[in-house]
């Protein structure tokens, strides 16, 4: 598959599980399975990276520590893994919403293929009494209007904020770059949509 190393640093079982998903792919399986296959490991595979981080912490790295080993920011890996304390209450903050990034680009594919109704759908009670589906497409053409013909979407990034998870996607136009925010609330709903100009993040 592309973008996955070949070397022996990667450990066995990654090695085996990326194995079995380039045999599926070279005609040797359902390719539909191939997916799930992939998924599963990637799920799998944050799980571990998640505990491995507060293994890192509890050891008494920094964040910038760990940052620099996820190729980030000390800020974006806090963002992804850190649970620091609610002032509220004092427990640990919730953890991001599981496959928010994956909620995140289903809608932003639903809304470039103006799939109104569907994007609406997940919206809660307070987003859908503002933004119906002819608001919804009237947003969208305006935001065409500004930056061209839509080309695709990037890679997301989840973190949690507040209440909120928060999962960032990188849009592309022909003439201009959007971050498309899309901020879910503690049961899975659309509390907030927001296309950013690159600048503002």
């Amino acid at each position: 598959m592309p973008g996955v190393p070949d070397g022996t640093d990667v450990p066995a079982s990654a090695r085996a599980g990326r194995d079995l998903i380039r045999r599926m792919l070279s005609g040797a399986g359902d390719p539909l399975e191939a997916m799930r296959l992939a998924r599963e490991i990637a799920r799998a595979a944050e799980e571990e990276l998640a505990a491995a981080v507060q293994r890192a912490r509890g050891a008494g790295h920094t964040w910038a520590e760990i940052g620099d080993v996820l190729g980030t920011s000390r800020q974006a890996a806090f963002q992804r893994f850190g649970r620091p304390p609610d002032p509220r209450t004092g427990r640990p903050m919730e953890p991001a919403m599981p496959d928010a990034g994956d909620h995140a680009m289903t809608l932003f594919d639903d809304l470039t293929a103006g799939r109104w109704a569907a994007v609406g759908a997940t919206f809660d009670g307070a987003v859908a009494a503002q933004l119906d589906a002819d608001k919804l497409a009237a947003a969208w053409a305006q935001l065409i209007g500004l930056v061209g013909r839509y080309e695709r979407r990037g890679t997301p990034s989840v973190y949690q904020a507040g209440d909120h998870t928060v999962a960032d996607v990188p849009l592309f136009f022909e003439a201009g770059e959007r971050m498309g925010r899309v901020c879910y609330d503690r049961g899975g709903r659309v509390a907030g949509l927001f296309f950013l100009p690159s600048g503002m993040l």
